[in-house]
């Protein structure tokens, strides 16, 4: 029976020598039974493999337990083919091993097809590792199986931190988590193709934004067995369409807010310099500070320096600064996440992002509070900042235009402005002449704003008084183009013929000129002034704006303090240490 079964069997002895083979032993070794007893067979096993097998045979016989060995053994030809040898002991009544009884199976064409598929799967990882989209195999309740190299170098894991339960956790953003779990638990339950939009974890600690697509793969019964998610980078795409969409906000904001005038009017001497310093440095990205008081068209200057510079089809961002909560300037400045402080129920894109790749202008920038002064430093020397409440760094290209109606170097004095900001600041001056050193430009802007808003009042104006004209020419418009806008807008609108006109009264200075017999009275209300704001200037320690300086103690705008305070001949600095 042992020589006709189809496979080979043998016995051996209880201390391992083989004492019996059966035929088919025989027939493939081409062994004798002289050659085969005792440890005769050896010379049967591969001697690359002879070592391995006999040191696990005395395992065996040491441990009395059954067992397999794997081994090549050499056929009668001369070829090598490799076995599985099980060996079973036989023990008596007493628990003595009698005899080891054993059979022989060939396992070569099943070990070399282990090995093809081995092969195969070395190759596929190969294929997906020099793919450069991230690949992520999943088992059907969508638990990480295998993941190939663009994973690994992204995320900086290794293959066994991306199979462990908790992957998703450490590389995908924290804000996402929850609806990720629900979007992806609903559509891994459909089996069928679907797309989920996510940020991941870079190994820099920067999260990009990937388009991951699930496609399932199905065995031939069609049982769901696979799920291939490959992940494409979107973050280019994701932050071209958050640019694009603040643009369009932007550019909302900019119609509806009425500029001061559409186009520069002028062609005096002050003016002409002004616009050949904005033709030169228009072209380059250095930042601009433009000087000048209240009314001058700094913003139209600013608007003019975009235009003319390589950004121009991109974002124009004009921030006042004065008109912000200092409470919030950071905020609007440069974003808040979610959470940051009361009211912040979303994540907010600040005025940087919306103008990366463009220009923003802050106006009145020498209002900033010094927390924000901080972060605007950063921006102009790293070109990068964090929002409020966030600890991501966010990099960005702006080029920063700023204004200011104040002396800058006078609050760095007292210590309301940063000197390393306002050198920052300060490396291509511009100053824009008052209107009073334009005379010569009142005619022409008298006579293109009289259009304006006639054609916006369905009026026909087609002559201006004389004296109207010289008016206007004399009058030292402490308010500047923007003083010269409001009276004109407000006289065309009273105005009932062709011929425009205004009324002296509207030109009067704010403190009249009185008669002789008045004069102490008026000297007395004077000094009253000064004494006023000179007491006030003293209780601030000589600061003006903001929430402890004169102007608020005084319940007067700034601007209107320092125009008083010009006109008095105050020296506001020697109040700084009083």
């Amino acid at each position: 029976m042992l020589h006709a079964i189809p496979t080979m069997a043998w016995s051996s002895q209880p201390d391992g020598s083989v004492e019996f083979a059966n035929q088919r032993w025989h027939d493939y070794t081409g062994l004798s039974d002289e050659e085969l007893r005792g440890w005769g067979w050896k010379v049967a096993v591969h001697p690359d493999d002879l070592e391995t097998v006999i040191g696990k045979w005395q395992a065996l016989l040491a441990s009395r337990q059954p067992g397999e060995i794997e081994g090549r053994v050499r056929r009668f030809d001369g070829e090598y083919r490799r076995f599985l040898i099980r060996a079973v002991p036989h023990n008596d009544e007493n628990g003595q091993i009698v005899n080891w009884y054993g059979i022989i199976t060939d396992i070569e064409d099943r070990k070399r097809a282990e090995e093809k598929l081995r092969q195969d799967e070395r190759e596929l990882r190969r294929i997906t590792d020099a793919i450069p989209q991230t690949i992520v195999i999943q088992s059907p309740d969508g638990i990480p199986l295998y993941a190939n190299q663009a994973v690994l170098d992204y995320t900086g894991l290794t293959i066994e931190d991306v199979t462990t339960s908790d992957f998703r956790a450490r590389i995908f953003h924290p804000e996402e988590l929850e609806r990720l779990r629900e979007e992806r638990r609903a559509a891994l339950l459909r089996g069928v193709p679907f797309e989920i939009e996510q940020r991941a974890l870079r190994k820099d600690g920067q999260y990009r934004w990937f388009l991951i697509r699930y496609i399932p793969f199905r065995d031939e019964q069609g049982r769901l067995i696979r799920w291939y998610a490959t992940g494409t980078d979107i973050d280019d795409r994701k932050r071209a369409e958050d640019r694009t969409r603040n643009e369009n906000v932007a550019l909302r904001e900019e119609i509806e807010r009425s500029s001061m005038f559409e186009e520069i009017v002028g062609s005096s001497e002050g003016l002409r310099q002004v616009l050949a310093q904005v033709s030169r440095v228009a072209p380059t990205d250095s930042t601009v500070l433009i000087l000048g008081e209240t009314g001058t068209g700094k913003e139209l200057i600013a608007r003019a320096i975009h235009n003319l510079s390589k950004r121009s089809t991109r974002a124009f961002i004009a921030v006042n600064c004065a008109a912000i909560p200092p409470a919030l300037v950071t905020s609007e400045l440069f974003g808040h996440e979610k959470g940051s402080f009361t009211g912040a129920f979303q994540r907010r894109l600040g005025r940087f992002e919306s103008a990366d790749g463009g220009t923003i202008f802050l106006d009145e920038v020498g209002e900033l509070p010094p927390e924000t002064q901080v972060a605007l430093l950063r921006v102009l020397q790293e070109r990068e900042f964090e929002r409020v409440g966030g600890s991501q760094t966010v990099s960005v290209d702006v080029r920063v235009l700023a204004a200011t109606n104040t002396d800058l170097s006078a609050a760095v004095a007292e210590g309301a402005f940063r000197q390393d900001l306002f050198y920052r600041l300060n490396v291509f001056p511009i100053r824009i002449p008052a209107l009073r050193e334009r005379v010569d430009d009142i005619p022409l802007l008298v006579e293109y704003l009289i259009d304006r808003y006639a054609q916006a009042a369905g009026k026909k104006i087609k002559n201006i008084n004389k004296g109207t004209l010289e008016l206007f020419q004399d009058y030292d418009w402490p308010g500047n183009v923007r003083e010269l806008q409001n009276v004109i807008e407000r006289a065309v609108i009273l105005s009932d013929g062709e011929t425009f006109c205004v009324d002296e009264t509207w030109l009067t200075p704010v403190t009249p000129k009185a008669a002789a017999t008045s004069v102490p009275m008026v000297a007395n209300l004077i000094d009253h002034e000064r004494e006023m704001i000179e007491n006030a200037l003293r209780g601030a320690k000589g600061l003006i704006s903001g929430p402890t300086g004169a102007a608020t103690k005084l319940g007067i705008p700034r601007q209107t303090l320092e125009s008083k305070i010009r006109k008095l001949g105050i020296n506001r600095h020697r109040f700084k240490t009083s």
